[in-house]
């Protein structure tokens, strides 16, 4: 998570007027504004591999694809995030040109400064999308992915997938493999 903004506290509606005249995008959480940090190569080319195939695989479907400059709001949680990837096919979303707030899939590329609260608190707001069924978070250093799936009884079940092994996601029925997730980014 990056740096708090000079400014302490920020209503919704404050955030919402000040963050589009910024330079750099910041995220919000319940009052609290964050600066997000450049990423390095390795996670945008993932977070593309996994945005472009997703987008080519519900090409035509009522679907949408989005990468880390588009919104979403977690309304329970008080707060906006920019998800590395996020994948809606809600009306209402389609409706919405600047924020998403019923997503089906989000996917986070985790660095070294953001892994714990990507996986610990963020993912904790994210639970709360009811719309939400799958969470999805690839180390780029292990070039594992963890895939927490929400199942009917509500509970999230974690499906991790190792080195080399194809990532599948139920949410949108993709399956892809470690060379497509993985295309164009060296091995450390």
């Amino acid at each position: 998570m990056g740096q708090a903004a000079p400014k302490t506290f920020f209503t919704a509606a404050d955030y919402l007027a000040w963050e589009p005249a910024q330079l750099e995008r910041h995220e919000y959480i319940d009052g609290e504004v964050f600066a997000m940090a450049g990423a390095e190569d390795r996670h945008v080319t993932v977070s593309m591999n996994i945005a472009f195939a997703l987008r080519q695989h519900l090409g035509g479907s009522p679907c949408r694809t989005y990468m880390s400059d588009m919104r979403l709001h977690v309304a329970a949680a008080n707060s906006y995030f920019y998800p590395d990837v996020l994948v809606t096919c809600s009306a209402l979303d389609l409706a919405s040109p600047m924020v998403k707030t019923e997503p089906r899939l989000i996917v986070e590329v985790l660095s070294p400064g953001t892994a714990a609260y990507d996986r610990g608190l963020k993912f904790s707001h994210y639970r709360r999308i009811a719309s939400l069924e799958e969470y999805v978070l690839i180390d780029l250093d292990t070039r594992s992915t963890d895939c927490y799936r929400k199942g009917a009884d509500g509970l999230w079940v974690l499906h991790p997938f190792a080195r080399g092994e194809a990532v599948t996601l139920a949410s949108v029925a993709l399956e892809l493999s470690a060379a497509q997730l993985f295309a164009e980014v060296p091995e450390t």
